[in-house]
C-alpha cells in the first residue's frame, strides 16, 4: 500500500489563501531606552594631590591623585611639563602617559625642577575635564665638596661646597 501511495500525485494547494497582516513595528523608543541603560557617563575630574613629603627624588616625583565619585574609569591620562618663568612656557614640551592606577612615578626629571601635573579620567564614554594644575619640584641635586678648601683646626673645621643647581637651594643639612 505504501508504494501505491507514493506514486501518487499530491495536490498541496491551499482551498483559502491565508489572509496575514503585514505590520511594521518601531522599536525606536526601545532601542534608545536600551541604549541609555547600557552607556556609562564619562567619569568626573579627577583631584590631583598636593605635593607629599618624600615624594621627591633629584630625577623623579610620585604624583598622586583621587576621584571623588563613582564613575567607571578604566585608565588615567597624566600630563606634564616644567614650569617656566620665561613668557613663551605654552611652548614648553609637554608630555603625556596613560596610567591604569591613582598614582605614577615620574623618572629622568631634572634636579630642583618645578613641573606642572595635571590629569583626566578615560573610559568608553569619553574622558572627563583636566583636573586643577598641581606643581611639584625635584630634590636638588647633591652639593659638591671644595675638597682643595677645607680647612681645620682642634676645635673648628671649614667645609665648602657648591651647589650644582640651576635654582636656588633654600637650605642644607651638615651631617658631622
Amino acid at each position: 500500500r505504501l508504494e501505491e501511495f507514493l506514486k501518487q500525485e499530491v495536490d498541496l494547494e491551499l482551498s483559502t489563501l491565508p489572509d496575514f497582516e503585514e505590520r511594521v513595528i518601531d522599536v525606536s523608543e526601545v532601542e534608545q531606552l536600551m541604549n541609555s541603560i547600557n552607556t556609562i557617563p564619562a567619569p568626573c575630574a579627577p583631584v590631583i594631590n598636593p605635593q607629599a613629603p618624600n615624594a621627591a627624588t633629584g630625577t623623579s616625583l610620585r604624583v598622586c591623585w583621587g576621584l571623588f565619585s563613582d564613575d567607571t574609569v578604566e585608565c588615567y591620562q597624566l600630563c606634564y611639563k616644567p614650569v617656566s618663568n620665561e613668557r613663551h612656557s605654552d611652548e614648553q614640551a609637554e608630555h603625556t602617559l596613560k596610567v591604569k592606577e591613582t598614582y605614577c612615578t615620574i623618572t629622568n626629571l631634572l634636579p630642583n625642577t618645578q613641573y606642572e601635573f595635571w590629569v583626566s579620567a578615560l573610559n568608553t564614554s569619553g574622558i572627563s575635564p583636566p583636573s586643577e594644575r598641581a606643581v611639584y619640584v625635584t630634590a636638588p641635586s647633591p652639593p659638591t665638596i671644595k675638597t682643595k678648601k677645607i680647612r681645620s683646626c682642634e676645635n673648628a673645621a671649614l667645609v665648602c661646597w657648591e651647589s650644582g643647581d640651576i635654582n636656588p637651594v633654600d637650605s642644607y643639612i651638615v651631617e658631622l
